[in-house]
């Protein structure tokens, strides 16, 4: 039984024997072989006919620009039993494939392996050279330092070694040093030190302990040092803290004596006792404490002090009548109250300075609370209810004594909010036609708007600005140009406008006032030698400071001098009396130059007259034939105006040379500007009347647009719904005019 066992055991490890040499034998020969011992590719295969009919051409890479592989993955086997690393896992095929990859990309690919030989022969070459750091210097052996006796008791301030060890120490010889550095103790020497002898021992002994000696005597100095330096500032601190409790104490007890003058004053009956007294206890604060007090504190103190004084003189406080109460006091503690000066730079632009107080304060002081809650509320009240916008007097009075304590942002809020609302509240109002007929005492708007534009901000006072209170003048100086009675007097402090709005006027009188002067001339002007009325003329003239000198001269070129001339031909081919032409001529040129003063001696005019002149000594040339042979003056359209003259420069510009059309404006632009004038509004309705097919449009006094009187315009009558009797809803069309009746109709009264 037991050799059974046995055979079958050996015959059993016999055939694992042979088969683990087959797969040895298959590993070796699998490793063996390379890409030369794979088999071809079968090109009839029906894989390589797919592949052929997908566009793949053998040789080639995969892929659309063949960038692809060339071959098959290939398999490497390790032997039976081997591990990881134990053969180079990357195929032949597998490298070239990488660095045919990296030659598309334009890149060199180099072999890993090569990289390692590479390194390991640096690192090799780096031992051999026996560099120890990374700069390439050989690190030598560190020096022994020895110092004497003499520096040591130099480097250890106040130290003073005796004789005797001074003797021991240096018992070798006057140059004998003490060790200092350990470095090179333990190097090995080939020399054989000879035995020490017993006053070697002690003077090396000496030397170790005089250097410990030496180590703590400079660190008990360093100590010494730095104590004396904490003594010194534990000193200040404590005279510091005595000043303060002493500054504490005073203001303790000054504010225990403040709060019996405002318990028991001195004289209740008068207040001005009481700020008297008050201001000075304050002031000696502010100037008799240390700096170490606390600012806020002092600021808190002091508001707290005169806040119930302030809280009384508010009450009954008319800020208009009485514009100083109390500022003298404030003045004299804005220091304690914290008030911050206004910059100089600043004084006009308020808006911005706002702006730069926000800035750089992200709350309020004790004292500026105190203002927008005491004294903001009566003048507030007082703007509303009791100023009178037409006398800006009491208000700029107040704000200029108030100003230098005021707060930025209450200084800004009043004027923005109430002062230029009920600025822009008058302008609306403002009726420059009939406001000098109806109020005598109403006062032109550059009067009472004028002292302001010095606080406004500057979209109010910029001239060219499409908002504000000087855009909203323009608008009306627009309506009142274009529907002006040319036959009355010039509005009422237009001239005074001139230094505000600059060529803003001049732009709005040429576009909508000098047209209306060349068609009056031409409808209203007639020469008669007769019986002539300066009447036409005299209005037409009356507003020629306000425009070029060159523009009137072009005016008159236009209007005046054909109809002068055809007057002259008439009279000079009918029987003439050449003394009275005479004194024609020269009446007609004292005339216009007392109209308008020096127009004769511009070029335009000059020339007028000697054209008159030269047809004069034609006439007397001819004789009897001029009647029949004299030449009519030329036919035609007149010379142009000049539309881009300013009134400011009028000497230094030269005559133009081409005319700038006037826009036109049309009947509807004139009910607009009398609906903005009136305050309404003049809104299409999408719809048109029924019998003329005109389109309807309502005028009403809500800004919701209901209400009002339905209108529609045909030619330069304006049709209304309903008569004045009638109501609003009529639907009868008639005509009305644009008076006081249709603003009643519109407001519903």
């Amino acid at each position: 039984m037991p050799f059974k066992t046995a055979g079958r055991g050996e015959e059993s490890e016999s055939t694992d024997s042979d088969h683990r040499r087959k797969r040895r034998k298959m590993g070796q020969k699998s490793v063996s072989s390379g890409p030369a011992a794979a088999a071809p590719a079968n090109s009839n295969s029906f894989a390589a006919r797919m592949m052929a009919k997908m566009g793949y051409v053998e040789g080639q890479g995969l892929g659309a620009d063949g960038r692809g592989r060339l071959a098959p993955i290939e398999t490497q086997l390790r032997p039976q039993g081997a591990g990881l690393g134990t053969v180079k896992e990357k195929t032949q095929q597998a490298k070239d494939e990488e660095k045919r990859e990296a030659a598309f990309r334009g890149e060199v690919l180099e072999d890993s392996e090569e990289e390692e030989k590479e390194r390991r022969r640096k690192l090799k070459e780096k031992r051999r050279s026996g560099v120890k750091n990374g700069a390439g210097t050989p690190v030598g052996k560190p020096k022994v330092k020895y110092r004497t006796v003499v520096e040591i008791e130099a480097a250890a301030d106040g130290l003073q070694v005796p004789r005797v060890l001074k003797s021991i120490i240096d018992a070798t010889g006057t140059e004998t040093k003490v060790l200092t550095s350990t470095a090179g103790l333990m190097t090995s020497q080939s020399v054989m030190v000879p035995s020490e002898t017993e006053a070697t021992k002690i003077a090396r002994r000496a030397r170790r302990d005089l250097e410990a000696f030496a180590d703590e005597w400079n660190g008990l100095a360093e100590r010494k040092k730095y104590f004396e330096m904490e003594e010194a500032q534990l000193v200040q601190e404590l005279d510091e803290e005595d000043q303060t409790s002493r500054d504490i104490q005073g203001l303790v007890s000054t504010i225990q004596e403040l709060q019996g003058l405002l318990v028991n004053p001195s004289n209740p009956e008068t207040p001005t006792s009481a700020w008297e007294e008050i201001t000075l206890k304050l002031e000696t604060m502010e100037y008799g404490l240390h700096e170490g007090i606390d600012k806020a504190s002092l600021q808190e103190i002091a508001v707290a002090s005169i806040h119930p004084l302030f809280k009384g003189a508010m009450q009954d406080w008319e800020p208009l009548q009485n514009p100083s109460n109390i500022v003298s006091w404030i003045e004299r503690l804005r220091g304690i109250l914290g008030i911050k000066s206004e910059p100089s730079s600043h004084e006009v632009a308020l808006q911005n300075e706002s702006h730069q107080w926000r800035s750089s304060s992200k709350s309020t002081t004790h004292y500026e609370t105190m203002i927008y809650s005491l004294w903001l509320p009566p003048v507030r009240s007082a703007i509303t209810n009791d100023w009178d916008v037409q006398d800006p007097t009491p208000l700029i009075t107040l704000l200029q004594t108030w100003r230098p304590v005021l707060p930025l942002f209450v200084l800004s809020t009043l004027i923005d909010q109430l002062v230029v609302r009920r600025l822009s509240d008058a302008l609306v109002a403002w009726k420059p036609r009939t406001s000098h007929k109806r109020h005598r005492h109403t006062q032109p708007p550059h009067v009472w708007l004028f002292p302001w534009l010095q606080y406004l901000d500057d979209h109010h006072t910029d001239p060219r600005s499409t908002t504000g209170l000087l855009a909203d003048v323009k608008r009306k100086f627009k309506t009142v140009l274009a529907t002006w009675d040319l036959t009355a007097e010039i509005p009422p402090g237009l001239d005074s406008w001139r230094s505000v709005l600059h060529s803003e006027l001049s732009s709005l009188l040429t576009r909508h006032l000098l047209p209306r002067l060349a068609l009056h001339l031409s409808e209203n002007l007639l020469i008669d030698p007769s019986d002539q009325d300066l009447d036409p003329l005299t209005q037409a003239l009356r507003w020629s400071p306000f425009f070029a000198s060159s523009t009137v001269a072009h005016l008159l070129a236009a209007e005046f001098f054909p109809k002068w001339h055809q007057t002259l031909h008439l009279w000079l081919t009918s029987s003439p009396n050449y003394d009275e032409i005479r004194e024609w001529f020269l009446w007609w040129k004292d005339q216009l130059n007392i109209l308008s003063p020096k127009i004769n001696d511009l070029p335009i005019v000059s020339a007028e007259w000697t054209r008159g002149l030269e047809t004069i000594s034609l006439a007397l040339d001819l004789g009897p034939a001029a009647a029949s042979q004299l030449p009519p003056p030329p036919a035609g359209p007149a010379p142009p105006l000049a539309a881009s003259s300013t009134p400011l420069a009028a000497s230094s510009r030269s005559p133009a040379t081409h005319a700038i059309p006037a826009p036109p404006i049309t009947f509807r632009d004139v009910v607009e500007d009398w609906c903005t004038e009136q305050g309404f509004l003049m809104m299409p309705l999408r719809e048109a009347d029924q019998q003329t097919g005109l389109p309807l449009f309502r005028i009403t006094a809500s800004a919701s647009g209901r209400g009002g009187v339905v209108v529609y315009l045909q030619g330069d009558v304006l049709w209304a719904r309903g008569s004045a009797g009638g109501g609003a809803e009529a639907k009868d069309f008639a005509p009305v005019g644009l008076d006081e009746g249709l603003a009643t109709r519109v407001e519903g009264r």
